[in-house]
């Protein structure tokens, strides 16, 4: 997937902008509240329908206005062009258009639109919550594997419904709730093995990556299903069942898993430092870029927000070169040109400069 074009409408502090990327690597500088980082945002919702900056959509919408929209004009793999567009409303509706038909189902769009990002908040992959690092791993699986976004969707819906039930203190073991205790089984086990499956091919392609960023260290990268190791999830939700009933939710099951990362066996956050957390956050993102494309045989954007903040000199060069090495289309802002001194060397870029909402093609 390439973009071809972006135009985007009351977005932030942007009133109107068009720009024709390049095909592998885009600049966006500008001075910090420019509008540059608006610039990756409008194309982080294409991929994600979502902002990366803020959970309030309105507060993306420019002051005064009542919609934003972002429309994009792409290629995919067959070279077919694809016109995609997102709107979203102060009244918190949104909608999607693909070549002119108009949906509400976000996924149609977002499916075609695979977007990755690098902020300085990315460290949070590896120092947050399980849930970070299981959205990382979804997003590869909703990527890769058709069924994966309708698996998801009926585990939240059984997993929800099981909860309703452990709040009215329902006996769960009892005929009637039994076919919806199985529905949840079932669900979770094959949620849980696709999850598995996809950090077993991760893992040897993040290691390969982990030794040119994290050359000092040992890594390695582990799946936690989210229930005990030494029992099947059926005989830990029947172990479960009485202090979840106090509880009145689910303690077992995919919806607690985590990605362990662990560096000389020890858990990364406890030894690695702010910088080397960086280096191994672009580890897993190139990992996870290649996996994709093996996978798919299609490419992804990736954008990088404020690389000059996160990275040294060596390490954006590294990043920036790999990305490009897989055919990525690349976008990348930064403050000063200085961030970016080895950029001279690529022959496939443009240059954009952001100023007070305004964006000119240098």
């Amino acid at each position: 997937m390439k973009l071809d074009k972006v135009q985007l409408t009351n977005f932030r502090n942007i009133s109107s902008a068009n720009l024709s990327p390049s095909p592998a690597l885009t600049i966006i500088r500008g001075v910090n509240g420019s509008g540059k980082s608006s610039l990756v945002e409008s194309i982080f919702y294409l991929g994600f329908g979502r902002s990366f900056r803020t959970n309030k959509h309105t507060s993306v919408i420019k002051t005064g206005e009542e919609e934003f929209s972002v429309f994009a004009s792409c290629k995919n793999e067959e070279s077919e062009t694809l016109n995609l567009g997102f709107q979203r409303r102060r009244n918190d509706t949104f909608t999607c258009s693909i070549n002119g038909e108009h949906s509400n189902k976000l996924s149609d769009l977002v499916s075609l639109v695979p977007v990755q990002l690098f902020t300085p908040q990315s460290t949070d992959l590896i120092l947050g919550s399980p849930s970070e690092r299981r959205r990382f791993c979804d997003w590869g699986l909703f990527h890769v594997e058709h069924d994966f976004q309708m698996l998801s969707v009926q585990f939240s819906k059984f997993l929800k419904h099981r909860n309703a039930l452990l709040k009215q203190q329902s006996d769960l073991s009892a005929p009637q709730n039994q076919y919806w205790e199985q529905c949840f089984l079932e669900r979770a086990e094959a949620l849980s093995i696709k999850r598995e499956d996809y950090i077993s091919k991760l893992t040897p392609i993040f290691e390969k990556y982990a030794t040119t960023f994290l050359a000092e260290y040992k890594v390695s990268l582990n799946y936690y299903k989210g229930w005990e190791k030494d029992a099947s999830l059926a005989e830990s939700l029947v172990k479960k069942r009485e202090y979840d009933g106090k509880i009145g939710h689910t303690t077992s099951g995919p919806h607690k898993a985590d990605i362990r990362l662990k560096i000389n066996g020890v858990n990364a956050q406890e030894l690695l430092s702010r910088g080397q957390l960086r280096m191994a956050v672009a580890a897993l993102q190139m990992a996870q870029t290649e996996l994709f494309n093996t996978l798919t045989n299609r490419k992804s954007i990736f954008l990088l927000d404020d690389v000059g903040a996160e990275l040294d000199a060596d390490k954006r060069e590294l990043f920036i070169d790999g990305l490009l090495d897989m055919d990525t289309q690349v976008f990348v802002t930064a403050i000063e040109s200085s961030q970016l001194e080895f950029i001279q060397k690529y022959n496939e870029k443009k240059m954009f400069h952001v100023e007070h909402g305004s964006v000119k093609e240098e």
